[in-house]
């Protein structure tokens, strides 16, 4: 990599408020009823039904987290490893469905089940979003902190 292409930071920090804004967004629903994002969970007939409750909890939380470290900064290149890795998964999870050509609400945004997602767009966005977050976590600078010797 040329070491003299040096991305501005301003640009990273814009992306890392729209990657973290989009991700808490997408926890809050779920974070509120996690019960109807555990229904969607079992439309998906991937998990266990052992891991479904847990799924349901414990995803929001690690999407709200890590949308919340990245905006914030606090070890940012971790927090869109995190992400990155849960795209990764929605992204395997969501073309498993659609070539078994199950119809589901995604629980990507919303735990409304009233409206069946378009799980190819979905794993078009999450590509997008995947793209954000690789420019982050190679790109990101944190600021440098001096110390002033005595």
């Amino acid at each position: 990599m040329n070491r003299d292409f040096q991305p501005d930071q301003k640009k990273i920090l814009f992306l890392r408020i729209i990657l973290g804004a989009l991700f808490i967004f997408a926890s809050l629903d779920k974070i509120v009823d996690p019960l109807a994002f555990s229904r969607i969970i079992h439309h998906y007939r991937l998990s266990p039904p052992g891991m479904i409750s847990f799924t349901a909890i414990i995803i929001p939380g690690i999407e709200l987290i890590a949308g919340l470290f990245l905006i914030i900064g606090f070890r940012a290149r971790a927090s869109a490893l995190v992400i990155n890795a849960l795209l990764v998964f929605f992204i395997i999870v969501l073309a498993i469905t659609a070539a078994r050509g199950i119809n589901v609400s995604c629980g990507c945004f919303s735990t409304s089940t009233a409206v069946k997602s378009n799980l190819i767009l979905r794993i078009v966005e999450d590509i997008g979003m995947l793209i954000l977050g690789l420019y982050i976590m190679i790109f990101y600078r944190p600021k440098q902190h001096f110390k002033v010797s005595s």
